[in-house]
C-alpha cells in the first residue's frame, strides 16, 4: 500500500512539474513573438540586433580584415534580404 501511495505522489509531482515546464515554454514563446513584432516595426531595433549578432560572431574569430573602414563594416557587411 505504501509503495502505491508513493507512486501516486511521485506521479502527481511529475504532472505538476510538467505543467510548470509547459507554462515556462509558453511564456518564452510569447516573449519571442513580442520581440519579433517589435523588431518588425522598428528598423533601429533590427539594426541593433544585427550588430549584436555581428559582435557575437566577431568574438569567435581570431583575425578580421575590414575593407571600407568602420563605416563599411557597419553599413555594408550585413545585408538582410526580406
Amino acid at each position: 500500500m505504501k509503495t502505491i501511495l508513493n507512486q501516486v505522489v511521485e506521479a502527481e509531482k511529475a504532472a505538476k512539474a510538467n505543467i510548470i515546464k509547459r507554462r515556462e515554454e509558453t511564456a518564452a514563446t510569447r516573449s519571442l513573438l513580442n520581440t519579433a513584432k517589435l523588431m518588425d516595426q522598428s528598423e533601429t531595433l533590427r539594426r541593433l540586433k544585427e550588430l549584436e549578432t555581428l559582435e557575437k560572431v566577431a568574438d569567435k574569430v581570431n583575425n578580421i580584415t575590414v575593407f571600407g573602414g568602420l563605416e563599411g563594416l557597419t553599413k555594408d557587411s550585413i545585408k538582410i534580404n526580406v
